[in-house]
């Protein structure tokens, strides 16, 4: 039971036998132990409400501890434990620096601010000790036992360096050395049996400070936490690393089959985005209907019906209405114009997002033209390479020119980047720029040779020839060109309206050779720019033809081709045939009188000179002939609208946006059909729609299974990486209450060991990593080796990441009971403790 009073600066020694109460009277005072009773009044005011946070504010800003033992925290140096207080109470990390060589150079240390504390003598551990107690400027510096671990010499020094701190600030110490204490102290108080017995010079009232202390809160940041974690683990190197090890081997594991399972799953998803660009979903204006008798097959009796029968009568097998339905193919026609302004529209938002590019065909009707060294410009394409002859032409046929020799790019740079590397020249920039297309061997097919003009289409005529006479023709070694032989090359490109003049108010088509050669001279030109290949594993391209062009020379050619007089002249009198001057008439409607009216004197003439059976075949084949509308006038010039595309190619970048697509186009097709708008429903051909995606999901599956297994791993290595933190606390308890007496919360105590949990699991999910990557290199190795794959095993960065993250995540939860164990430590009992 005591009460005594402190005046703001002077040199107290308190004196009395062990067990006296002299250290619990200090821990008191230093806000380390709390009073049972009574009140601990500093500065006028009292301490019984302050709570946890006010005792730390107050220790870390109020209170200077030396102690006996000196308690330094061994792995830190001099200078990080002198400056540890200034930590706590915020302060920048260079004023810290300098505050604390300022404090050291007072103490005579500054030469030791590098070492650790085992490279002192006692007596320099004690001017740290007491370095650290003023680096804060204390109004308090609570001594215990100062001159007890040092010989008398040092003692001295450390007495005479107190004496001169008590200047200006209070100064209690603990002694049993009533000489040092008389010699050195302004103020003896002497204990005994927790009373005390005697003070030589109390203060009165008048003497105490009345000035009320703040209240500033202080706190350890996470990353002095983590330095002091760091450098506790770097002081036990060898078992951090067998723990960060240990804690990486589920890391490892499951890494190991993200990287097949991802690689794997990469691998196909290539394929599908490969095959998708080259087969899109594809809607044409006209097509053939191949699904309407799918399933429809001749029926056959079943073995009961022939057990019934007798094995001496012949019995028809399937029917001839159902072969010949199979046989027959299904025309349908497509309003692409109304689902193109669908695809413009925000209704149809949802496709355009799941899109990669929409690609609208039109059927211009193209004449390509390349210069020869002896004839001049020669017509290409007469090989007609593309065509199999197969009704299948029609739906391999999309936009533009000629099919499988020239074609439209997608509008996806980033989509053909990887699908084709670029080996010579550029891509095209403008609409009179094209490149050429070569196979994986960087090869062309020899007929396509002909078509874009690499070889001689007069060679070809002659090879024809010969077939057809029976010759015999002489194989030749293969011809090789040089990209410098095609970089550069143009062609000059012609429509049917480039080959028609106007003469007496119609348009005659003319096509010798002498007015092509007039009309090339204006004809559209374009060159070859550069040269790409289909990248090795690629399993299908988005390009199908030889010579690619841009969208922009389409919309050119469109623009030239809407422009011109004679579409604009049979757009001004639809009711005239430009060709003829004559006027549109259903001659299938005019009687063979009214016929004769509207022939010419000419025509006339010759019906009359004719015999009468071949007048009737004359007047037939008029009609048929005559029989001109409109629309055929304007197909026969090419005319093209952009409103109205011949083809709609919508490609997809996988799967489940194939599906989702489809269900859209469905969607749509109920709606109009509700609508009651049947003409304007949408047949589409999905070559790829039966391609299913099982290999996709039983490769997730066993990832699954194979991640939850390895998981197990992942919870023993959490309950040791528990068990390892909680001996670091036993291990550290010491420094637990070194930090607490600086002014550490109990959550500053906490985030310490959050810290060294969080570096462990940071250490090993790093590890984890890196020895995942480094073995999927001979992992890839023996894949290549066994299937010729390669680079299955991939670790994507975002599960690196995610991997990194679940392995800190599980150690910080597997240290946060040993965490909250240090923190509720006795700070007075973690001093003791050895």
């Amino acid at each position: 039971n005591v009460s005594i009073q402190f005046r703001k600066n002077e040199f107290v020694a308190i004196l009395g036998p062990s067990g006296s109460g002299k250290t619990t009277m200090l821990n008191i005072i230093g806000g380390l132990d709390r009073y049972d009773s009574g009140d601990l009044v500093i500065e006028g005011t009292s301490t019984k409400k302050y709570r946890d946070p006010d005792w730390d504010a107050y220790r870390n800003r109020a209170i200077g501890f030396v102690f006996q033992s000196y308690n330094l925290i061994p792995h830190q140096t001099v200078l990080s434990n002198v400056e540890l207080a200034l930590t706590l109470a915020g302060i920048s990390r260079a004023e810290r620096r300098e505050r604390a060589k300022t404090v050291l150079e007072k103490v005579g240390l500054i030469d030791h601010i590098h070492k650790r504390p085992n490279q002192l003598s006692g007596g320099q551990m004690q001017r740290v000790a007491i370095a650290r107690a003023l680096i804060n400027n204390p109004t308090i510096l609570l001594a215990d036992e100062p001159t007890g671990a040092i010989d008398s010499e040092t003692s001295i020094q450390i007495m005479d360096l107190l004496k001169e701190i008590a200047l200006d600030r209070l100064v209690i110490m603990v002694t049993h050395n009533p000489v040092l204490a008389e010699k050195y102290a302004t103020r003896i108080v002497k204990l005994q049996d927790g009373q005390v017995i005697d003070d030589t010079d109390p203060a009165i009232e008048a003497d105490i400070a009345k000035e009320p202390m703040g209240k500033q809160r202080v706190g350890m940041s996470f990353l002095t936490a983590a330095s002091l974690s760091f450098n506790n683990l770097k002081s036990k190197l060898g078992r951090t690393i067998l723990t960060a090890f240990a804690g990486s081997i589920g890391i490892i594991g499951i890494a190991l089959i993200l990287s097949l399972s991802s690689g794997a799953q990469d691998y196909i998803n290539r394929m599908q985005e490969d095959t998708l660009s080259s087969y899109p979903i594809s809607l044409q204006s006209s097509g053939i209907d191949f699904e309407a008798n799918q399933g429809e097959f001749p029926r056959r009796m079943d073995e009961d019906e022939m057990a019934e029968e007798d094995d001496e009568v012949i019995y028809q097998a399937g029917e001839a209405a159902t072969t010949l339905r199979q046989r027959h193919l299904n025309r349908y026609q497509n309003n692409l114009a109304s689902f193109k302004r669908y695809l413009e529209s925000p209704d149809s938002q949802a496709i355009t997002e799941l899109t990669t590019a929409i690609q609208y065909g039109y059927n211009l009707n193209m004449s390509v033209f390349a210069e020869d060294p002896d004839e001049g410009w020669i017509e290409l394409g007469q090989s007609q390479s593309s065509s199999t002859g197969s009704p299948f032409d029609e739906v391999r046929r999309s936009s533009g020119m000629m099919s499988n020799t020239w074609t439209e790019l997608i509008e996806n740079p980033d989509r053909l980047a990887q699908q084709f590397d670029l080996l010579a020249g550029t891509w095209p920039q403008s609409y009179d720029e094209v490149i050429l297309v070569v196979d994986q061997d960087n090869q062309i097919r020899d007929l396509t040779l002909y078509d874009i003009g690499l070889k001689d289409p007069k060679q070809l005529a002659d090879i024809r020839q010969k077939i057809e006479d029976g010759e015999e023709i002489e194989s030749s070694d293969p011809e090789r060109f040089t990209f410098s032989d095609v970089l550069g090359k143009e062609y000059r490109l012609l429509q049917p309206i480039d080959f028609y003049v106007e003469t007496d108010d119609k348009w005659i088509e003319t096509r010798d050779e002498t007015s092509t050669g007039d009309i090339l001279e204006d004809a559209v030109e374009v060159t070859i720019v550069g040269i790409i290949r289909p990248i090795d594993d690629a399993a299908q391209a988005s390009i199908n033809g030889t010579i690619a062009y841009p969208k922009s020379l389409t919309d050119h050619m469109m623009a030239q081709l809407n422009r011109s007089e004679i579409i604009q002249d049979q757009t001004e009198r639809p009711d005239i045939n430009v060709l003829t001057g004559l006027s549109f008439v259903d001659l299938t409607e005019l009687s063979d009188e009214e016929l004769l009216e509207i022939m010419t004197d000419e025509e006339k003439m010759q019906l009359e000179m004719m015999p009468e059976p071949e007048k009737a075949a004359f007047i037939t084949r008029y009609r048929a002939e005559r029989a001109d509308t409109y629309d055929t006038v304007m197909q026969q010039l090419g005319f093209a609208s952009p409103d109205e595309p011949s083809s709609i190619n919508l490609y997809l970048s996988d799967f489940d946006s194939r599906e989702l697509v489809i269900d859209l186009i469905d969607q749509y097709n109920e709606e109009k059909n509700q609508q009651e708008l049947t003409e304007e429903v949408i047949a589409y051909s999905d070559v790829v729609g039966l391609m299913t995606t099982s290999i996709t999901d039983m490769i997730g599956i066993i990832s699954y299974l194979l991640i939850g297994f390895v998981s197990i791993s992942l919870v023993v290595s959490s309950i040791m990486i528990g068990i390892i933190t909680y001996i670091s606390v036993l291990e550290r308890t010491k420094e637990i209450g070194i930090l607490r007496s600086i002014g550490a919360s109990k959550g500053d105590i906490s985030r310490v060991f959050n810290a060294e949990t969080a570096l462990i699991g940071l250490a090993s999910g790093v590890l984890g990593i890196v020895i995942s990557v480094l073995l999927t290199f001979p992992i890839n190795n023996l894949i290549e080796r066994l299937s010729g794959a390669e680079d299955i095993a991939f670790l994507p960065p975002q599960a690196a990441v995610g991997l990194i993250a679940i392995s800190l995540i599980l150690t910080i939860l597997a240290g946060l009971i040993p965490a909250r164990m240090a923190a509720k430590k006795d700070p007075v009992i973690a001093l003791r403790t050895e």
